[in-house]
C-alpha cells in the first residue's frame, strides 16, 4: 500500500477548474517527479497536500490512515512538511528555533532550550551536517544552508512525506549536488518524498518516478492507468517526451536561434566599477546580439546589469549608449533606450497589485493621453495587442498581474520593455522559476529581439540556455570578467572550469 495517497481531489477557483479528479499515490521510499506548466494544478495540488485549502472533493491518506490537515501546522503534525522555493523561515532567530518554530519542546510552559537543541544537532547530523551551528542566526547563513534548516525541520518532527517545490532555483551547481544527496538520504530512510522543478535534467537525476500535471489532470503514462494514478520509471522517459506530455504536442525546438548577423557596437562599458562588484569591467554589445553573462552566485553577474543601468552606484568607470556618455540613474538610461529585467519580478519587476494593462503601459502613459488624462481604452487596446503577440495567457488585461503563472508574469515584465520599444534589454535571470515551455517562448521572444537589431545582456545561471541562446559568453569570476568567447566555443565544463578558477 503507498504511504501517501490523494485520490480524486478537485478543486475549482470560481470558474477556474484548477484541479480536476487528481490522483496521486507515493511509496514510502520513493522520490516521485512532479511536473507541469505553471497553471497546470501542482501548486493547488501541494496547497492541498499541506493543510493550505481544502479540495472541494476527494480524499487522502497517509500510512493507511485517513489525512484532512486543517491547517499547515496540522499537516506537519501529522507527518507532511514543504520545502518552498521562498523559504519560510525567520531571519533573527537561531537554527534550532526555526527547525521547531511553533512545536517547542516544553515542560509545563517553560521552553527546554537544552532538549530543542540536541533534537535539532540529531536532525543536522542525519542530514550531513553536524558541523552546523544550531545556535547560529539564520540571517547570517547562506542560501543553500537555509535550505537545510528548512529541511531539518521537517527530519526534526517526524515528518514522512517531504514535498520540495522548487528547491534548486536560488542554487549553484554544487550546493544542488549536495541538495540532491541530502533527498536521496531522505529516500534511503523511507520518506515518501514529492519533488517539484522546471529543470527536467534533475528530475531525471534525482527521481525514481514521474507524474505530469496539464490543465489540472494527470496525464495518462505508458500503462494509461484507468483508476487516475499514473507514473512512468524515470529512466524510461525522455525530456521531450516529458515535455510533450506537459504540452499535449510537441516543442520542435526549445532553444529557437535565427540566423544574427551582429552590427554597430551599441553598448561600450569601461573600466566600470562598483562599491564591491562589480570590478573593472570592460565590455561591448552590438545589434542584433544576444551576450550570456554566467559565474557563480557571488561573482558580481547582477551587480554588472544594475551597475550598467544605473541602479546601484558606480564608483569608477563609463557606460556608453550610442556613443553618448550614461550620465544619470536608471531615469537616464531608460530615456536613452536601455530597459533592465530585474531577477525578482515580485520586487522590483512588476506592480503585481495592477492589472497586466497598467503594468505594461506605466513607463510610457504620455503615449495614451494628455493634460494629465489617461485614456483607459487606448491603453488597454495597446496593451491586449502585445498580450496576443506575447502569448500571455490571462482572462484579459484587466486582470491583476498577481494572478497569472511565474510565466506570465515574467512575459508581462518583458512585454513592457518592447512596448517601450528599447533598444538594449538587460536580463537578470528571465526565465528561473517558470515552466519549460514559457523558457522556450521567453528565448523566442529574445530571439525575435534580437532579429529587430535589438542589443541583449543576458545574465543566467542556467548554462545550457546561456549555450542555446547567445552568440557570446562572458564568464565572470570574483566580481571581474575571466573571459569572453563565442558560444560555439564553450561547453558547460568550460563555464565551470573558468567561474571556479581551476
Amino acid at each position: 500500500m503507498p504511504f501517501l495517497e490523494m485520490v480524486g481531489l478537485s478543486k475549482s477557483f470560481g470558474a477556474t477548474k484548477a484541479l480536476d479528479s487528481v490522483s496521486l499515490a507515493v511509496e514510502a521510499g520513493e522520490v516521485r517527479g512532479l511536473v507541469g506548466e505553471n497553471g497546470s494544478g501542482k501548486s493547488t495540488l501541494m496547497r492541498i497536500l499541506a493543510g493550505v485549502i481544502r479540495p472541494d472533493q476527494g480524499a487522502m491518506r497517509l500510512g493507511g490512515s485517513e489525512y484532512a490537515p486543517r491547517s499547515p501546522i496540522d499537516a506537519r503534525r501529522q507527518g507532511v512538511a514543504m520545502v518552498h522555493q521562498e523559504l519560510s523561515l525567520c531571519n533573527h532567530l537561531s537554527v534550532a528555533e526555526n527547525v521547531f518554530l511553533g512545536m517547542e519542546p516544553s515542560r509545563m510552559g517553560v521552553l527546554e532550550r537544552n532538549e530543542l537543541e540536541r533534537r535539532t544537532g540529531k536532525a543536522l547530523a542525519r542530514l550531513g551536517y553536524p558541523d552546523l551551528s544550531v545556535h547560529t542566526q539564520v540571517g547570517r547563513l547562506p542560501i543553500a544552508l537555509r535550505q537545510i534548516v528548512e529541511i531539518a525541520r521537517a527530519v526534526a518532527i517526524g515528518c514522512r512525506v517531504v514535498v520540495f517545490d522548487e528547491p534548486t532555483s536560488s542554487l549553484t551547481e554544487e550546493d544542488a549536488e549536495r541538495l540532491f544527496q541530502v533527498v536521496r538520504s531522505l529516500r534511503e530512510s523511507g520518506h515518501a518524498v514529492v519533488y517539484i522543478s522546471h529543470f527536467l535534467d534533475e528530475v531525471r537525476e534525482v527521481c525514481d518516478t514521474v507524474t505530469v500535471l496539464r490543465d489540472g489532470k494527470v496525464v495518462p503514462g505508458e500503462a494509461g492507468a484507468s483508476d487516475g494514478f499514473s507514473s512512468d520509471p524515470t529512466s524510461s522517459l525522455s525530456n521531450e517526451e516529458i515535455v510533450r506530455r506537459m504540452v499535449g504536442r510537441s516543442v520542435d525546438e526549445l532553444y529557437p536561434r535565427s540566423e544574427r548577423k551582429p552590427g554597430e557596437v551599441v553598448v561600450e562599458v569601461r573600466s566600470l566599477s562598483g562599491l564591491q562588484k562589480p570590478l573593472e569591467i570592460d565590455l561591448t554589445l552590438r545589434r542584433g546580439e544576444v551576450l550570456g553573462v554566467a559565474g557563480l552566485n557571488g561573482s558580481g553577474r547582477t551587480e554588472l546589469l544594475r551597475a550598467v543601468f544605473g541602479l546601484d552606484p558606480v564608483v569608477r568607470g563609463e557606460v556608453r549608449v550610442a556613443g553618448i556618455l550614461r550620465a544619470g540613474g536608471p531615469f537616464s538610461s531608460w530615456r536613452m533606450g536601455m530597459g533592465m529585467l530585474s531577477e525578482d519580478r515580485k520586487q522590483e519587476g512588476l506592480a503585481l497589485g495592477l492589472t497586466i494593462a497598467d503594468n505594461m503601459t506605466l513607463p510610457c502613459l504620455q503615449r495614451f493621453g494628455r493634460w494629465g488624462w489617461i485614456s483607459q481604452r487606448a491603453e488597454e487596446a495597446t496593451a491586449h495587442s502585445w498580450a496576443e503577440s506575447l502569448g500571455i495567457r490571462c482572462r484579459g488585461v484587466g486582470q491583476k498581474v498577481a494572478d497569472l503563472s511565474g510565466g506570465n508574469q515574467q512575459k508581462v515584465a518583458i512585454g513592457r520593455l518592447l512596448l517601450h520599444d528599447v533598444d538594449v534589454l538587460l536580463l537578470d535571470e528571465p526565465t528561473r522559476g517558470i515552466d519549460v515551455v514559457s523558457k522556450s517562448q521567453i528565448y523566442q521572444l529574445i530571439d525575435r529581439a534580437a532579429l529587430q537589431g535589438k542589443a541583449v545582456l543576458f545574465v543566467s545561471s542556467y548554462l545550457p540556455e546561456l549555450l542555446g541562446v547567445c552568440d557570446r559568453i562572458a564568464v565572470m569570476r570574483r566580481g571581474r570578467i575571466a573571459r569572453t568567447l563565442p558560444a560555439s566555443e564553450w561547453t558547460q565544463e568550460g563555464i565551470i572550469a573558468e567561474a571556479t578558477g581551476a
